[in-house]
């Protein structure tokens, strides 16, 4: 009997879903056709289909058998994945418009309340919240101090940090995520933390476990059963606690500035947000109230926070593997710089060398592999197929920075791919790992500063080890679902 009822709700499950498709193509009748791919099964769509251990790799092998664009069914949703060069530039740049708001993910709409804040939020909530964002941060370019000096002396702290090691291996991760979380914190909080602080580590623990959930199998099924795993215990709901506890601190942070904001003098991002809050408090259509500053705050904290500390801690690992180029950079410091004083901004135009290994660090690493999904915001006509509007759409930019016409060697770290025949470096079409359009990364201009800026610090003044063969390294990330992450390592900075 109870074979008999569940082959029946199978059967019914099969039916409602060949009548939505149905439907869905005679709603498409007349403007064309979603791009092809493969055939999904009810409810489960294409999830089958993909390695969630390598969610990259199968979806680049299913571009192989249906094309630079093509659908596939997350769940019951459609999506349409774009990988190659061509496609990913043609839609982001040359249709920057259409392909222009956020994509659908369930496990972002359920930690931002359904779309708050700079990363989740379209329309006209996205752009009154980045347009004040931006104006805001160029403003604070940042206060009494340029945001130049506060990463120099952040630098200063890390270096003092490897300093103590007095040259024994170290697991390198926490250090970056404190200094460059520092950075971020002394624009949005108005000051940076003892790398002590208790509070600090922890919070910076569920900021790590936070993200890294977005790639795990557990982060990739709530995608396709959000309503299913909201409800069902897995390490899943550790992670949606986490990002609870985190938004728990931004929250009484906000608390804080309100009982001592000056209008006249603000002191971070969150003293603007309260006074434009003020502001505009009669507005009954406003996008500057709680929420607004709290998913707002966290946005910048999070993606300020994770991003660079990772490329850092990848870039460390890949230098310990390319020893050569090390000894290169170290030759170029000592040239441009010296040892006397703190390097500084100005000195990446006259270090080209370095400038291509930053680059190539950021290409190799591959940092967000698929791209943040974007959406389209009406109905388009995109290489003679059909999108409707409102689809979600993966740019996949791993296959921009792995274009073999651009790169000669794709696969592999060399930075002669930003250096010209004279070594003077040179740009390249190929580079996108900050994304491109409507939607570019934010803090672009910060989290270059920044990768110079700690790069050179810590080379200017340690050379780096490994306490195992270097062979025995593996540039292989540890995670490759929407993010990748490197292997764990342990390195010892060696003083000058």
């Amino acid at each position: 009997m109870d074979f008999i009822g569940t082959t029946t709700l199978l059967l019914i499950g099969c039916v409602i879903f060949i009548l939505l498709n149905i439907t869905q193509s005679r709603k498409a009748k007349g403007k064309g056709k979603l791009p092809p791919g493969p055939t999904p099964l009810p409810f489960v769509g294409n999830v089958l289909q993909l390695y969630t251990k390598q969610l990259f790799k199968s979806l680049h092998k299913l571009s192989e058998k249906y094309g630079p664009v093509y659908t596939l069914h997350i769940g019951m949703d459609p999506v349409v994945v774009l990988c190659s060069p061509d496609a990913v530039k043609e839609a982001l740049i040359d249709n920057a418009e259409d392909f222009g708001a956020r994509g659908h993910i369930p496990l972002l709409d359920r930690i931002t309340s359904g779309g708050h804040g700079l990363v989740a939020s379209n329309g006209e909530r996205w752009k009154q919240l980045r347009r004040f964002a931006l104006m805001t941060l160029r403003n604070f370019g940042m206060g009494k101090r340029s945001i130049e000096q506060r990463i120099k002396e952040e630098a200063q702290f890390l270096i003092e940090e490897f300093r103590k090691s007095k040259g024994q291996p170290l697991d390198p991760t926490f250090y970056f995520s404190k200094a460059v979380s520092n950075v971020i914190c002394s624009v949005v909080f108005g000051h940076r933390f003892e790398y002590e602080d208790k509070e600090f580590l922890k919070l910076l623990g569920l900021l790590s476990l936070t993200i890294q959930g977005f790639s795990t199998i557990w982060g990739q099924l709530y995608h396709v059963f959000p309503k299913v795993m909201e409800k069902m215990p897995g390490p899943h709901q550790r992670m949606l606690k986490a990002f609870d506890n985190v938004k728990e601190f931004v929250e009484k942070r906000v608390e804080m500035h309100k009982e001592t904001v000056d209008h006249n003098n603000p002191r971070d991002f969150i003293d603007c947000f309260l006074i434009k809050m003020e502001e505009e408090k009669d507005k009954a259509d406003t996008e500057f109230h709680m929420d607004g500053v709290v998913y707002s705050t966290l946005d910048l904290f999070g993606a300020g926070t994770e991003t660079v500390s990772l490329t850092l801690r990848y870039g460390l690992l890949i230098l310990l593997k390319h020893p050569e180029v090390e000894e290169h950079i170290h030759q170029e410091i000592d040239k441009v710089i010296g040892r006397d004083r703190a390097p500084c901004v100005e000195d990446r135009s006259h270090m080209p060398y370095m400038d291509a290994v930053i680059h190539e660090i950021q290409r190799y690493v591959d940092l967000i592999p698929m791209g943040s999904p974007r959406k389209v915001i009406r109905d388009v006509t995109f290489r003679d197929f059909y999108i409707p509007k409102g689809t979600t759409v993966f740019p996949m930019l791993s296959s921009v920075l792995h274009d073999p016409k651009q790169f000669r060697y794709p696969n592999q770290f060399n930075p002669g791919h930003f250096l010209d025949e004279n070594g003077k470096f040179s740009r390249n079409d190929g580079f996108m790992p900050f994304s491109s359009g409507k939607r570019i990364c934010l803090g672009e201009n910060l989290a270059r500063m920044e990768l110079f800026l700690f790069f050179t610090t810590i080379l200017q003044n340690f050379s780096l080890r490994s306490p195992v063969d270097i062979n025995e390294l593996d540039l292989t990330p540890t995670i490759s679902g929407f993010g990748h992450y490197p292997q764990y390592y342990e390195l010892a900075f060696i003083p000058h």
